[in-house]
């Protein structure tokens, strides 16, 4: 399945709070999550784990092995996997989850599948951004339409809007809970700090839609153009646009639940730092 692109800061967003009609049964959705991906992505979580650090102006090399050791616990699969599916359970409509189910079982379906969940899981950095811009560097030399194509997919598979917001959203909640286990001190109160990021965001829209379409170029690249329109007019669909929402909305709070845990854990591991 499709999910926002993840830069070195992590999205975060609330879940959606209604509960709809017709709940899905929890081994519907572990079928869902097995026949769509998800269960891949959300294990990708925590190759985006050395951003935390980062956030604090540390670098994961400092903490040694204790810092891997971390990872694996905090971010532990089935520890996200066991979240994703008791927030999907009250969450996702059974109509909608079937939807997208029959899909992601097609022919084409399980093709794409397999090409994200490889992509999710690379593990060597720069691979995708590296391959990918030069896969669009020679996409652009030709005057290629399929430009546009991975455009709209990236489009159809989330808001740039709701992705911007779920970075800074994160960043705060991070922030908060380092200065909270005192790992950090701020210097300066959560309104200024959420204008602070406000300046940068013209910046970090620039940055996330050239990773996505740098990302997408690289995981797509097997695929014909024919069948790239055929996927975003599927993602287009109304009823997919909903259960995308939902699930990028999961993916986010699970990803801001394990670095605020990641936060509460650094007391134990780092002195506090002035930011």
């Amino acid at each position: 399945m499709r999910l926002i692109q993840q830069l070195l800061v992590v999205p975060a967003i609330v879940v959606m709070a209604a509960v709809p009609a017709k709940a899905a049964e929890r081994a519907n959705v572990e079928a869902f999550l097995e026949v769509t991906g998800f269960d891949v992505a959300l294990e990708s979580i925590r190759l985006s784990a050395d951003a935390a650090p980062q956030m604090l102006g540390i670098a994961a090399e400092d903490f040694g092995s204790e810092w891997q050791r971390l990872v694996r616990e905090v971010f532990d699969t089935d520890l996200m996997h066991d979240m994703a599916i008791d927030i999907l359970q009250e969450a996702l409509d059974s109509t909608l989850l079937e939807h997208a189910a029959d899909f992601y079982a097609t022919d084409l379906g399980q093709r794409l599948v397999e090409a994200e969940n490889r992509s999710h899981m690379i593990e060597e950095e720069g691979l995708k951004s590296d391959s990918g811009g030069q896969i669009i560097e020679g996409l652009h030399s030709i005057s290629s339409p399929r430009i546009a194509i991975l455009e709209r997919l990236n489009t159809a598979s989330g808001s740039e809007d709701a992705s911007v917001q779920a970075i800074q959203e994160v960043q705060i909640r991070f922030l908060t809970a380092a200065a909270a286990a005192g790992v950090i001190e701020m210097q300066m109160d959560e309104p200024d700090l959420r204008e602070a990021l406000r300046t940068q965001e013209a910046e970090l829209r620039a940055s996330l839609r050239q990773s996505a379409l740098e990302g997408s170029a690289y995981t797509y690249q097997a695929f014909s153009d024919d069948e790239l329109v055929t996927y975003a007019e599927a993602l287009e669909d109304p009823r997919m646009q909903k259960v995308y929402a939902l699930m990028n909305a999961v993916q986010y709070e699970i990803m801001a639940n394990r670095y605020e845990a990641v936060a509460d854990r650094l007391r134990d591991m780092q002195p506090s730092q002035d930011l």
